[in-house]
C-alpha cells in the first residue's frame, strides 16, 4: 500500500508515507501507484490538488486532513480524524469512501463554490484583514461580514437579477436556481462582458482572462469517510 501526503510531512509508526509539497505534485513520479493521497489544508488546497491531478492518471482515494479556515468539503462528508484513518489502514481495515463531484470553469476546477458576487468581496476583505491578532483568527471573516452587510443588503437583489453576476453553492442543491444563484451545476455559459475577471472558487480568488465562462460537471473524487 502506497500513501502520498501533500502539504504536510506525516509519519506513522507502521505505514510508509511519502510527503511532498503541492508545488511538486506534477513532477512527482508514478502518481498512479498510490492507493491513498492525504491532503492537508483547506478547501482551496483540495481544489488546487484536484486541478493538478486532472492531467495525471491516478486511482487514489483522498484522506482529508482539514487544517484550513472553513473546510466545507470535510464537513460535508463528516470525515474523521486523519490519525484514526491511518490507524485503521495499519490494522488492515477497509476504508469506506464517498463520491464528491467537482466541476470545471474554463481551465479552472471547483468542488462546491464559484462566483463573482458577495462571496468574492467577502474573501477580498477577509484577506485584507489577515494581519496582527486577526491573522490566524476566524474573527476576520466575521468582521468582514459585518463590514460588508450594508453593501450586501443593498446590492444582492441587483446582483441576483444581473446576467453578468453568478454564485454557485452546491451544498444548497435544494435550490436549483434562483436568479443568478445556482445550487445545482449543469452545463452553462455565462458572458461577463469583460476580458479580465476575478472569480471566487472554493475560497480561492482566481483571475479569468476571458469574458465567456464555460461551466460544467467534470467528474468526481473518492473521499475517505471511515
Amino acid at each position: 500500500m502506497r500513501i502520498l501526503s501533500i502539504g504536510k510531512t506525516i509519519q506513522h509508526a507502521t505505514l510508509n508515507i511519502t510527503s511532498i509539497e503541492a508545488s511538486a505534485l506534477q513532477s512527482h513520479p508514478k502518481i498512479e501507484t498510490y492507493n491513498y493521497i492525504i491532503i492537508s489544508g483547506g478547501d482551496g488546497t483540495i481544489r488546487r490538488v484536484i486541478k493538478a491531478l486532472q492531467s495525471i492518471q491516478h486511482s487514489a482515494a483522498f484522506i482529508l486532513n482539514p487544517v484550513g479556515s472553513f473546510n466545507v468539503v470535510a464537513k460535508l462528508h463528516k470525515v474523521p480524524k486523519m490519525e484514526k484513518l491511518l490507524d485503521a489502514l495499519a490494522n488492515g481495515e477497509t476504508l469506506q469512501t464517498q463520491k464528491h463531484h467537482y466541476f470545471t470553469l474554463n481551465e479552472e476546477v471547483f468542488l462546491f463554490s464559484a462566483g463573482n458576487m458577495g462571496d468574492l468581496q467577502h474573501i477580498f476583505l477577509s484577506e485584507t484583514l489577515r494581519f496582527g491578532v486577526l491573522k490566524g483568527s476566524m474573527f476576520k471573516y466575521v468582521l468582514a461580514s459585518l463590514l460588508l452587510l450594508p453593501i450586501h443588503l443593498i446590492m444582492t437583489p441587483f446582483m441576483l437579477l444581473s446576467s453578468q453576476r453568478f454564485f454557485i453553492f452546491t451544498p444548497a442543491g435544494f435550490i436549483k436556481k434562483f436568479g443568478s444563484f445556482y445550487g445545482e451545476v449543469q452545463e452553462m455559459t455565462i458572458d461577463l462582458e469583460n476580458d479580465f475577471n476575478f472569480v471566487e472558487l472554493d475560497g480561492d480568488v482566481v483571475t479569468i482572462q476571458e469574458s465567456i465562462l464555460h461551466i460544467k460537471p467534470a467528474g468526481y473524487i473518492s473521499i475517505v469517510t471511515k
